[in-house]
């Protein structure tokens, strides 16, 4: 890659994260392009170049947040049993490493705009197939609705985090065995 298209791409970066920093504390209508611009130290026409609108740049935001989540559930390895641990420990690390991202996603249901609302709807419905199909690879039954648990205890775990009432979360008094 030649140096400038890796600047190039280390900047759009900058602009993703900073993205996410902002609409996590001001949320979606709060935040500005200009804002964004601003957090990276760049020009708001420059964020344009990557992104066309605000819209398209929460929905990268949103996206690598996504992927992010998917490649966790599809990294995580443990016996049947243990499944369900070690994927809600890979979510957990998650919450550490990206918290802005993650939280956006799993919080994403809440803003009206169609654009987002139909992407959300989709991602949920891509991750629970995933974990639904990791639950029925390791043999567990009623994968199906062990799935849909799993993704609601996700949300409840968000929900926690953004509230900052840790009590809710399934490894409180317990951090270190999770992270």
């Amino acid at each position: 890659m030649a140096p400038k298209d890796e600047a190039s791409l280390n900047r759009k970066e900058q602009i993703l994260e900073a993205a996410a920093a902002l609409f996590a504390e001001s949320g979606y209508y709060k935040t500005t392009t200009a804002d964004v611009a601003k957090a990276v130290g760049v020009t708001q026409p420059y964020v344009f170049h990557f992104f066309k609108s605000k819209e398209q740049l929460y929905l990268a935001v949103l996206e690598q947040a996504s992927q992010r989540i998917l490649q966790a559930f599809d990294a995580a390895q443990a016996p049947p049993e243990q499944l369900h641990i070690e994927m809600g420990k890979a979510f957990a690390r998650l919450l550490v490493s990206h918290r802005n991202e993650i939280l956006l996603v799993m919080m994403a249901f809440t803003t009206p705009e169609p654009a987002v609302r139909e992407y959300t709807k989709r991602e949920f419905d891509l991750v629970y197939e995933r974990v639904k199909a990791r639950f029925e690879e390791a043999g567990i039954p009623n994968a199906s609705y062990q799935a849909s648990a799993f993704i609601g205890q996700g949300l409840i775990c968000t929900m926690a985090e953004t509230l900052n009432l840790p009590k809710l979360l399934p490894w409180y008094g317990h951090e270190d065995d999770f992270v």
